[in-house]
């Protein structure tokens, strides 16, 4: 009998074309899958037509895990292992288990002794960093930063400290929808001579990444209302 194994399955980033950015390999594995733990049922669903039209949608049986699974759920979403059967985990979007809830499973599998094969596909975390121009070898991910306006700024103060002392990459993000007065407090925070890119719309064809100076952003004028963005600082 094949061992079973937890495969971590990148998802599109957005409507782009899976030959973009997905190789023939992952969706061979797919293709064998039945068993799924997935951060949001419908995107996955919807990520498995495209991919797999042919793909029998009624046949796939699909659990839930996101940031209100209580962790005493964890070990029963491994409960096919029992019988041989690999499982795969899909993010709403990218990398599963990077600033995403499936890292809780493929802990819980790694305890297990179970495999965990993680497959090639779009990281818009790695992928900003990539195409930034920024330190590589140094560098953090904050996830979100505060709403609220005072607090946020002064985020953004300790941050640009940091990159300014350790010399690194600061990468974070914001609610697409509260993109542009993101940008406009982060231009308003930071010294002049702090870099910023701003990595939005990731592997689509709308994708728009540039890296410039504070004082370079200021002359510029962009538009990053509900674009999914990702943000990188370097003092």
């Amino acid at each position: 009998m094949k061992t079973a194994k937890v495969y971590v399955i990148p998802s599109l980033l957005g409507e782009s074309s899976p030959e973009r950015v997905l190789p023939t390999y992952n969706l061979d594995i797919i293709r064998e899958l039945n068993h799924f733990v997935v951060e949001n049922e419908k995107s996955a669903r919807r990520f498995i037509k495209t991919i797999l039209p042919e793909k029998v949608q009624s046949e796939l049986k699909i659990e839930i895990l996101n940031k209100h699974t209580d962790d005493q759920e964890i070990p029963k979403l491994l409960k096919p292992l029992k019988d041989g059967e690999s499982i795969g985990i899909i993010s709403e979007a990218g990398m599963p288990g990077i600033a995403d809830p499936g890292a809780r499973l493929v802990w819980a599998a790694h305890q297990n002794k179970t495999p965990v094969i993680p497959l090639i596909g779009p990281s818009s975390i790695f992928l900003a960093l990539a195409a930034s121009g920024f330190n590589g070898q140094s560098f953090s991910f904050h996830g979100y930063l505060p709403i609220d306006k005072r607090e946020r700024r002064q985020a953004l103060s300790r941050l640009e400290n940091k990159s300014q002392k350790e010399g690194s990459a600061e990468i974070f993000m914001e609610t697409p929808y509260r993109n542009n007065k993101f940008l406009e407090d982060i231009k308003q925070t930071l010294s002049k001579n702090t870099r910023l890119c701003v990595a939005c719309d990731i592997t689509l064809e709308s994708e728009m990444i540039y890296s410039g100076t504070i004082q370079q952003w200021n002359s510029m004028q962009v538009d990053l209302h509900k674009r999914p963005a990702i943000f990188i600082l370097q003092a």
